[in-house]
């Protein structure tokens, strides 16, 4: 299914140090993996090349942590990460600073793959990385506690209140969570807020500030509101993934906004059998949910080119996004994985999630998302702990994001 041939690797990679037709050991950095299916793929790959063994370097958990150090690395032109497993919001960033190469997109099947997944992985109309995992926030749901008060999930903020509100009351649980520690994922959980509004953050090639005061601050006030009224807990705000996901499972939690990688683990524990998921809410109706996900791209450092290209074309093949999803309890790329009905069956959520990926939107897309992020998360996270009200806190968030967007 996959052609042959290194013609993709452009000029730059050659003008920088890296090698395209360079082959040998390779080291392929990504955050770390919490579910440990990742190693064995790699296995695989090892055994039937043994003159190019991958060896997988695990970086922090937290994205802005795995950032950090991958631009310190290429910031310093090290040779030293050969493949790069980029969160999807990085690509422009990476690709403008000229820290990874142009990929020629005939090597890969790309009309196969989700469309808002690909278009993650272009830069300036090039393709730049290779779609490898996708993910959309989903609401999990204490499917028992709803079903015993013959109630469906809700589809709207004021469902979902008055769901946490009451029953959370009643059968003595927090209502809702998300991620609130300021960090990405702060941004995240914002960003969806204000989409669900019907808002946008940023004009889709990230040149303007688009920032609807009135949408912003109802769907900031969604998240205030809330911690303010007690129906979502004080302790959701040092959540980051991990720590909702365990209080979902743990039973703490009558709602939670995680993504899909929460499920599998949810299936083993102390809930299994008494949740389900589904769409995100939003203002009116379903809310639109963050397009996130990971891309694998070559470092225009690395001295192995040719051999990073040939490892990313196989883990990405179908057979390995199969085991993406089965298990990793990742979300794959290619589209016909949700379509199986084997795997529907095991994985009865396929269909809301591809429903999700399909509506999701990117974050804002910008050379300068790291700077983007922090102001975002930090000024949420100020509202959140009552610092600020929330029309102060959009208005000077707009200011700033416009300052940041201007500056060449």
């Amino acid at each position: 299914m996959l052609l042959s041939g290194c013609a993709g690797l452009g000029a730059r990679a050659e003008i920088q140090g890296g090698g395209t037709d360079g082959t040998g050991p390779m080291t392929f950095a990504t955050g770390r993996d919490t579910t440990g299916y990742i190693q064995p793929l790699i296995d695989r790959w090892n055994r039937s090349h043994p003159k190019e063994p991958v060896t997988l370097l695990e970086l922090p958990e937290a994205a802005d942590e795995q950032r950090a150090q991958m631009v310190a690395n290429l910031q310093a032109r090290s040779e030293r990460y050969d493949v790069l497993g980029l969160d999807v919001v990085w690509t422009a960033e990476f690709a403008d600073a000229g820290w990874i190469v142009p990929l020629d997109r005939s090597m890969f099947p790309l009309d196969r793959l989700l469309q808002p997944v690909v278009d993650t992985a272009l830069y300036a109309g090039k393709l730049y990385a290779v779609p490898y995992t996708s993910n959309a926030g989903l609401l999990y749901y204490r499917k028992d506690i709803l079903d015993a008060e013959h109630l469906k999930p809700p589809k709207t903020w004021a469902e979902l209140r008055d769901q946490a509100t009451r029953l959370g009351r009643k059968y003595k649980l927090d209502g809702y969570a998300g991620q609130f520690l300021p960090y990405e994922g702060l941004t995240v959980n914002f960003a969806e807020a204000v989409q669900s509004a019907g808002g946008q953050i940023l004009s889709p090639d990230g040149t303007k500030v688009t920032l609807d005061l009135g949408s912003a601050a109802t769907g900031l006030d969604f998240l205030v509101n809330g911690l303010r009224q007690g129906w979502i807990p004080q302790d959701a705000l040092s959540y980051k993934e991990e720590e909702s996901r365990l209080a979902f499972q743990q039973g703490k939690l009558l709602f939670a906004r995680n993504w899909p990688h929460a499920y599998g683990p949810a299936t083993r524990s102390a809930i299994a059998g008494k949740f389900a998921v589904t769409r995100l809410p939003g203002l009116n109706g379903p809310g639109s949910s963050t397009l996130g996900g990971l891309n694998l791209a070559i470092s225009a450092y690395s001295k192995h080119q040719k051999s990073a290209l040939e490892f990313i074309r196989y883990f990405t093949g179908l057979e390995n996004e199969r085991r993406v999803l089965t298990d990793g309890s990742f979300p794959p790329v290619w589209s016909e994985l949700y379509d199986d009905p084997a795997l529907i069956k095991r994985y009865p959520y396929l269909p809301v999630l591809k429903q999700s990926i399909m509506s999701a939107r990117p974050r804002p897309v910008s050379s300068k998302y790291d700077q983007v992020s922090l102001v975002i998360s930090s000024a949420v996270s100020d509202a959140l702990n009552l610092r600020k009200p929330s029309d102060e806190t959009v208005a000077a968030l707009k200011q700033e994001l416009s300052e940041i967007i201007r500056t060449p």
